[in-house]
């Protein structure tokens, strides 16, 4: 048996311990009963009662333990009971009288017997330091065994206390340890026992808030506690004896914290912000505000009321809203509400707990900002009554003027939108007006062209509203009015043709110089003396011209129906019309000739070639005509074979199978194969009728049982015409020509080729290069220079001769290359004739010289040349008794010179 003390008391345990020895000293064995040991189970809680909060535990006793009970209350809505016997509260509420008793049912799931018992409940003190007070004061609590007499015997019921919870105020000062309750087992007078509790707050985190003596069962609490952490502790304290062995059942500990007011209100937003429309009643709705304290809220801790500390600005009311102190709501509370006066207002509102207290409790502030929304209290208003606007003709999307209204109303709200409609003034609806989203102006806008001829002015009613209606109660008018006056300017217009386009019918064939029509132009612009004229823009078989004063159209060259530039029997032309006005203008016209036919096409025959076989059987030529003509002029056609030749007839003979085909057969029984052409009489039906013979081209071939031609030559390759043939003579001379020419510039080359090969670099030989010099002086005979050094290369002894293949053939044999000298940087100039010598006395041992390098150094070009000596060519000798045309032959490098010394006088 396990109990808490708070002070020895040695009645109710030596009680117990008397029946508890007499039972055993009797030696009788108790029988079980299945049930609740108790008739009544009792309770002490606290006003307030929590959901979810765990009230007291209720046993039922379960002799052969295999009964599976279900536990129910007669109070469903505000206990229930755990299957453990846990009665738990369904709901939080105040306790009153009438929750202080219920009935807890025990049913058996399988037999369905059912058990009963009364629980009854009552209030403790409301002071937290009188609970605890009152919880020390508990001297001892003892689970005593009760004796009932059952059938003859002697039976132990056990009862389960309810431990009333242990309040403790929450931020105690001290001193910790505090001690708050002991626990005893009245067998610790035999035994030697040790206590212990578990849960959280003792062996579970947060771990070391309470302790308890292992001897003397004193649980205590170390530290201060925070409701608002944690507000309740459920212990087990356990007795165990020195072996660890359970010596009682464990019981459970609830240790609820009491709230302090430690907490003020925190609003959950510092700034809260409402919009109220204007004009609104007393009384409106605006919003809510909320805070919330961290303290207990079934206590006055935690009980808010609100107030309005301010009002900014404080114009038409100073108290135009107030607020619900305990939910919070902001309302009205007076009208003339004014957005165009004041649209905003600003109000500090104050949270207090402990019910509003100004003594006890705490407080803070936030902010209500309240914009007053816009509604339709206002309609637009012109700013004059008349507008002016000017507009060119047959313009359109041109703004003729802006209109311009005011709205006290929120710009760019549907109550300060403006709508614009013309009321009147505009039939034809050739104007429109839509609303500039920015300035909402009415832009006043053409839509449909305006002739100034019909119409100079226009004198519009137009009227403006919101795009939503005034609101309900509103005196302005809906609407505003004005006038808007449109004067139409005059512009030059085009010329127009009518009609456009002008159709007339007319003969194919008609001469040149033949008046076809008149096709004029109307200027619209009956106010303004302009004169027309007329080109002919597009004629595109050139037929026609137009007589630029008058228009008259007259044909330049005969019309024919059957020209490419006719289509469906119709020739276009166009024409262009242009006044004289500033800036000019010009229009248009088709004139469309419908051609009608005559009969000047002949008929031809069709196919123009054929075949057919050597015999009349099996075959036949199916023939038709084709004439460009149309109806009347043209089918059915008469087909005939002329009377000469005289074999025409006698070899063939037509057959008319309809107005449009005839057949041509072999009248003879057999005629050789060959290409034979077959003049063929076609007469068309016009008035008069028009004839033509036309020759189809026949080839006769040996044929098959099929009828199909055996031959080998067909009658594509036999029936070339001269001008083909004639093309393909021509392609083939040319191509003769081209390869012709090849060859003759295939030999030039290897002429040129064989030239060079005397010259090292043909582009640098003196022999066909002309040497210009900017100045020259007065000849040789001027130069003080001894020309001796020019001395033949043959009078210089050869001291070693090239090898065979390395040297030209013409080349003499060279001594070892000189060393030519070097000309200072900057000589003097009496230096000038020893350099000359010197490089004289160099070329002359240094056979092997090309041209290129100097006019001093030659090549040995043997003897016997029959080109003479080179001292003939001085300026006065004419040369022309000399023959030069053997320099021809050289190549064209020697061309240039044969043309100088060649020509003659010239």
């Amino acid at each position: 048996m396990c109990r808490i003390v708070g002070a020895p008391r040695t009645l109710l345990p030596l009680l117990a311990a008397l029946l508890q020895a007499s039972v055993e000293a009797s030696g009788e064995i108790a029988l079980c009963k299945t049930g609740f040991p108790e008739d009544v189970y009792s309770a002490v809680l606290s006003q307030d009662v929590h959901e979810g909060q765990p009230l007291l535990n209720v046993k039922f006793s379960n002799c052969n333990g295999k009964r599976k009970v279900q536990y129910e209350s007669s109070e469903p809505a505000d206990f229930k009971v755990d299957e453990d016997g846990m009665i738990y509260a369904v709901r939080s509420f105040p306790l009153s009288s009438e929750h202080a008793k219920f009935l807890v049912y025990a049913q058996d799931k399988e037999t369905q017997e059912k058990w009963q018992v009364a629980v009854k409940l009552s209030l403790k003190p409301t002071s937290a330091e009188q609970s605890v007070k009152e919880s020390q004061e508990i001297e001892e609590i003892v689970f005593p065994r009760q004796w009932t007499k059952h059938s003859g015997h002697l039976q132990r019921q056990k009862r389960d206390w309810v431990i009333p919870p242990i309040n403790l105020p929450e931020n105690s000062k001290g001193p910790f340890p505090q001690e708050l309750v002991r626990i005893r087992s009245d067998r610790d007078k035999n035994l030697s026992l040790r206590y212990s509790v578990t849960g959280p707050g003792a062996d579970q985190p947060p771990t070391g808030i309470f302790i308890i003596n292992p001897i003397s069962g004193q649980l205590s609490v170390t530290k201060p506690l925070d409701r608002e952490q944690i507000a309740r502790f459920h212990l087990r304290a356990h007795a165990v004896d020195i072996n660890g062995n359970q010596v009682e059942n464990p019981i459970d500990i609830v240790i609820n914290v009491i709230d302090m007011n430690d907490n003020r209100p925190e609003f959950l937003h510092q700034v809260w912000n409402g919009t109220v429309p204007e004009g609104s009643k007393p009384g409106t709705y605006v919003m809510t505000v909320t805070a919330i304290d961290a303290d207990d809220p079934n206590t006055q801790n935690g009980m808010l009321r609100y107030r309005i500390l301010s009002q900014a600005p404080s114009t038409t009311s100073s108290n135009m809203f107030t607020i619900n102190n305990e939910t919070g709501d902001i309302i009205t509370v007076a009208a003339g509400l004014d957005r165009e006066k004041v649209h905003q207002y600003t109000l500090i509102i104050q949270a207090t707990d402990t019910e509003g207290s100004p003594t006890y409790g705490l407080s803070n502030t936030a902010t209500a900002v309240i914009t007053v929304t816009d509604v339709n209290d206002n309609s637009p208003e012109f700013t004059a009554m008349s507008f002016y606007g000017e507009v060119p003709e047959n313009r359109v999307d041109v703004i003729v003027t802006n209109l311009t209204v005011t709205d006290k109303d929120q710009p760019h709200t549907p109550s300060w939108n403006a709508v614009y409609r013309i009321s009147g003034g505009d039939p034809t609806g050739r104007f429109a007006i839509r609303t500039d989203p920015n300035s909402n102006d009415g832009l006043v806008t053409v839509v449909k062209p305006i002739d100034f001829e019909t119409n100079r002015l226009f004198v519009l009613t137009v009227a403006a509203e919101n795009q939503v209606p005034l609101a309900k109660g509103i005196q302005h008018p809906p609407q505003s009015t004005a006038t808007v006056s449109v004067t139409v300017i005059d512009v030059n217009e085009n010329p127009y043709f009518v009609p456009n386009p002008k159709i007339i019918r007319q003969e194919e064939g008609l001469h040149a110089g033949t008046v076809l029509t008149t096709f004029t132009a109307q200027d619209p612009d009956r106010y303004m003396q302009q004169n027309i004229r007329y080109t002919k823009l597009s004629d595109p078989a050139n037929w026609l011209k137009i007589d630029p004063v008058n228009g008259q159209i007259t044909t330049i060259a005969v019309l024919d129906r059957e020209s490419p530039n006719v289509k469906n029997n119709i020739y276009n032309a166009t024409f262009l019309a242009s006044d004289n006005g500033i800036p000019p203008m010009s229009g248009t016209g088709t004139l469309q000739i419908y051609l009608l036919d005559i009969n000047d096409n002949a008929p031809q025959v069709l196919p123009q070639e054929a075949e057919t076989c050597e015999t009349p059987d099996p075959n036949s030529i199916n023939i038709t005509a084709l004439d460009y003509d149309i109806d009347p002029n043209a089918g059915p056609f008469a087909f005939d074979l002329p009377l000469s030749p005289v074999n025409i007839k006698r070899n063939w003979t037509i057959t008319r199978l309809n107005g449009d085909f005839a057949q041509l057969n072999l009248k003879i029984k057999f005629l050789e194969a060959g290409i034979y052409e077959v003049p063929i009489i076609i007469t068309d039906s016009g008035n008069p009728p028009k004839s033509n013979s036309s020759i189809l081209r026949v080839k006769v071939c040996q044929c098959d049982s099929n009828g199909d031609c055996t031959d080998v030559d067909r009658i594509v390759g036999a029936g070339l015409g001269t001008g083909a043939i004639i093309a393909i003579l021509l392609c083939i001379i040319i191509l003769l020509i081209l390869v012709l020419m090849f060859v003759v510039w295939m030999k030039r080359r290897d002429k040129e080729r064989q030239a060079k090969q005397l010259l090292i670099d043909p582009e640098d030989d003196v022999r066909d290069n002309i040497l210009k010099y900017d100045e020259e002086g007065g000849g040789e005979e001027d130069q003080d220079y001894d020309l001796s050094q020019l001395q033949q290369p043959d009078t210089v002894e050869p001291d070693a001769i090239k090898p065979v293949g390395i040297r030209r053939l013409d080349e003499r044999p060279i001594h070892a290359e000189p060393q030519y000298p070097v000309r200072s940087a900057a000589p003097h100039p009496g230096d000038i004739g020893d350099f000359i010598n010197e490089g004289l006395k160099a070329a002359d041992n240094d056979p092997t010289a090309p041209p290129y390098d100097s006019l001093l150094v030659f090549d040995y070009e043997g003897s016997g040349s029959t080109a003479g000596s080179l001292s003939s060519l001085n300026s006065s000798s004419s040369g022309g008794d000399q023959d030069y045309d053997y320099l021809n032959d050289w190549g064209p490098r020697f061309k240039k010179l044969a043309d100088m010394y060649g020509g003659g006088d010239d």
